[in-house]
């Protein structure tokens, strides 16, 4: 079987990848970030069988010979490694240049040295911005409304670069708005549904207005694994997106519905972004997934949202995972 590089295999989507990969038998090199307190974030609470057949590396995307050490040995690279939080993003945005701009080029970089097979450079749908038209499809104008965004299309355009320079095979995913078990209490689902587990009647919040195409995490996965075996897709930009679009407010509500709870929603300045900063409407077109990766979402439209949701309520309600999460800060966290 092939050998995969992950990047940013402690966060939430590398680690559900990390685990996917290893029991469909693939050598997988996993990347966490190295920090004094020997974590490897949510690999740490996979079953052990996972991480004895992962091999896992603490280091950094932003040194370039570290990572040359370990691609070497590789066959396919994916890049989950990022700097995330929007609201963070316009208070360190040098952080997310070296992190998502430079850490890319150190991929491609190492990549070049080596006869890849594959790098798989993960976008994100806030890439487009102000939206023209739906549904958004991948050659709509990119437009960052946070140095966030800008960073990862800056980070997109060098790896398409060096496709188009070195013909370095690459492909870059671009999900939509992914959630499910593990994901930070900074994302909208988690944080609804932990507000309420705490037995809050009123949740705060940001805007409610905007729309988002939310995808389960175990749909995101089989894109990257069905990435991993396309021939057709090197060189291209492919949206993995349910077609389906639902407000955060109707998402809200369908949450308290689910969890039997009444709740007031009250708004927090601190959540809200600035006014021409927000992406008022996310709606993926996913045709060219399906072309080109014969992808298709399990968890699609509104049953499928319904599903996946209800999934990521039981999860968080399992106390050994809730507790990994800071029940008792007053604090929210950009």
């Amino acid at each position: 079987m092939k050998t995969i590089f992950i990047t940013g295999a402690d966060g939430f989507i590398g680690s559900h990848l990390t685990e996917t990969l290893v029991k469909k038998n693939y050598k997988v090199k996993a990347l966490v970030q190295y920090n004094s307190y020997n974590s490897w974030g949510w690999l740490d609470t996979l079953d052990s069988h996972i991480l004895k057949n992962a091999e896992i590396f603490s280091g950094d995307i932003r040194d370039q010979f570290f990572l040359e050490k370990i691609i070497k040995s590789c066959d396919i690279v994916i890049n989950l490694a990022a700097l995330i939080s929007i609201p963070y993003s316009y208070l360190s945005p040098s952080a997310y240049v070296a992190t998502n701009v430079i850490g890319t080029l150190n991929i491609l970089q190492a990549c070049l040295k080596k006869e890849i097979e594959k790098i798989i450079q993960v976008s994100t749908s806030e890439v487009y911005g102000k939206i023209q038209t739906v549904p958004i499809r991948e050659n709509h104008p990119l437009q960052a409304l946070s140095p966030y965004a800008a960073t990862k299309i800056a980070s997109d355009q060098l790896a398409l670069s060096f496709y188009h320079t070195f013909k370095l095979p690459v492909i870059v995913l671009r999900p939509f708005n992914t959630y499910g078990p593990r994901q930070s209490a900074r994302a909208v689902i988690p944080t609804v549904i932990t507000q309420i587990l705490k037995n809050n009647n009123s949740i705060k919040l940001g805007s409610t207005y905007p729309t988002r195409d939310f995808n389960y995490v175990d749909d995101i996965i089989d894109g990257f694994v069905c990435a991993i075996k396309s021939k057709k897709a090197v060189g291209e930009v492919i949206n993995l997106g349910s077609n389906y679009e639902i407000s955060i407010l109707n998402t809200v509500k369908l949450i308290s519905k689910l969890m039997n709870k009444d709740i007031k929603i009250s708004v927090d300045s601190k959540r809200i972004r600035p006014t021409t900063g927000e992406v008022d409407r996310l709606y993926s077109s996913n045709s060219k997934a399906k072309r080109l990766l014969n992808w298709k979402p399990n968890y699609a439209g509104f049953n499928g949202f319904k599903k996946g949701l209800i999934k990521t309520i039981n999860w968080f309600e399992d106390k050994k995972n809730f507790v990994e999460y800071n029940s008792k800060s007053k604090f929210y966290n950009i």
